[in-house]
């Protein structure tokens, strides 16, 4: 067994719910009749397809970041750091679904856990390069 299974694990729940997203955005162009291209035209549907796009943005930062920690730091650590951030996703999503006001919980706790694997992941290589 790979000692980074729970990382493995922890990257197909955040592609799960990267998944999710993608799937309510199509959801919403039906029922808002919002047809592709278009992106706009209906606050419902531009509040789906925000979270969708901001999930986009966030998974560039926290898919290295939750890989280089959990290599140069712990895949323990990494595993339960990156789980929080995936409950902070489904946290802003549900938020962001019903009203925008409500997204902000959700998206503190997933920054705050993609900033400790991102600033851990470069110390703890930074350790390494330093021969510590």
């Amino acid at each position: 067994m790979t000692p980074h299974f729970l990382t493995d694990l922890i990257t197909c729940l955040a592609l799960f719910v990267y998944v999710w997203n993608f799937l309510a955005v199509g959801q919403a162009r039906g029922k808002h009749g919002i047809k592709a291209p278009a992106v706009t035209g209906n606050p419902d549907f531009e509040r789906v397809f925000r979270v969708q796009q901001n999930m986009v943005e966030q998974l560039i930062v926290f898919l290295p970041a939750l890989w280089i920690f959990s290599t140069t730091v712990s895949p323990l650590w990494g595993a339960i750091i990156g789980a929080i951030w995936v409950v902070g996703r489904v946290v802003y999503s549900i938020g962001y679904y019903t009203q925008a006001e409500k997204r902000g919980v959700g998206f503190m706790i997933s920054g705050i856990a993609a900033a400790v694997l991102l600033i851990g992941g470069f110390l703890g290589t930074l350790r390494f390069l330093l021969g510590f």
